[in-house]
């Protein structure tokens, strides 16, 4: 008697786990399907949303949007150099048997000379000014955002009116791209470097401070609560037991909006803002097909040269061992 009842109680339970395990499939596979229809609906509203969109801007556009799709590689077809070594002596001032006495071929003017022999060219020197005010830009607004970012932070401050302070002034500094910061700067400082450096300033410490306040919500808390007890004060706090711990996401947020910012000068540049963007909008504008070719391969290699400095300076200052662990995981 007692085989069959540890046999109907064995029964008994396995046909429960059957029922639950039948249960959490039926319910996994009713969230599968309305997860499903809402990515169907999300589709459909976003091409009604598209096609509504590209119908505006064929109205805006005199009906010639979709007329003149056809034609939208005929730029790059017909704008090439005369020759491909055109590039190159754009690149370095040198001179072009197709100098015309036009502005077009005429790249020696433009060096910028150093000593009665010695000159840089103008593409190079432009971009040095690009990526100085990237440089200059990063160092300010991650200098401001460090600075704003432990007041903005829940765990060091609460929740009262100084970080709801704090916060809004990032919120508002990231509100707008930087291009647009520029143009208001121009209409009060004028055109140049110094416009644009403020305007990549302001948006970088935006930026930055929401991505350190927010690294710095996430420290553990546990060294804080052991210098508190101790009657260690706010700044001892945030220096021995905070900072050890967000530092190296610090350095590397920095480094990567480094990056961004040499992009972001770049484009400054083109509205007044000095550089290498500058030279681009001219050359692009008149139509000199090697000076423009000759700016996209230095933006380029410049970009590629920046992404991978940064890389390495990362691993030096946070370690092999976190890439080595992504690698893995991988």
């Amino acid at each position: 008697m007692t085989h069959v009842a540890d046999a109907n109680h064995s029964g008994g339970l396995g046909s429960g786990l059957a029922e639950s395990s039948r249960t959490i499939l039926e319910h996994y596979q009713a969230q599968v399907r309305t997860r499903r229809i809402y990515t169907i609906i999300s589709i459909v509203v976003f091409l009604v949303i598209l096609g509504l969109s590209l119908d505006f801007a064929n109205n805006a556009n005199s009906g010639k949007f979709f007329e003149r799709l056809p034609y939208l590689f005929d730029f790059l077809k017909h704008f090439v150099p005369d020759s491909p070594m055109e590039i190159f002596r754009a690149m370095f001032d040198l001179p072009s048997p197709y100098f015309d006495g036009s502005i077009k071929y005429d790249y020696t003017s433009d060096r910028v000379w150093i000593t009665d022999g010695f000159y840089i060219p103008n593409f190079f020197y432009q971009l040095a000014i690009t990526i100085n005010i990237a440089i200059v830009s990063t160092i300010i607004g991650a200098s401001g955002a460090f600075l704003l970012c432990f007041f903005a932070s829940t765990n060091l401050v609460g929740a009262g009116v100084t970080r709801w302070v704090i916060r809004r002034i990032m919120e508002i500094m990231r509100a707008f791209p930087e291009i647009v910061i520029a143009g208001l700067l121009a209409a009060i400082l004028s055109i140049g470097p110094i416009s644009a450096i403020i305007a990549v300033s302001v948006h970088t410490v935006g930026a930055l401070g929401k991505l350190f306040f927010e690294v710095v919500e996430n420290a553990d808390m546990k060294p804080d609560e052991g210098l508190r007890a101790a009657g260690g004060n706010w700044l001892e706090r945030v220096r021995f037991a905070i900072l050890p711990q967000v530092l190296p996401n610090f350095v590397s947020y920095t480094l990567l909006r480094t990056e961004i910012n040499v992009r972001a000068s770049t484009i400054i540049g083109a509205v007044g803002g000095g550089g290498i963007g500058e030279v681009f909008s001219l050359s692009i504008g008149r139509d000199h097909a090697a000076k423009t070719y000759a700016i996209i391969i230095l933006l380029l290699i410049t970009v590629i040269c920046v992404d991978q400095f940064s890389a390495w300076l990362r691993r030096r200052l946070i370690g092999k061992q976190s890439f080595e662990f992504g690698r893995a995981a991988a």
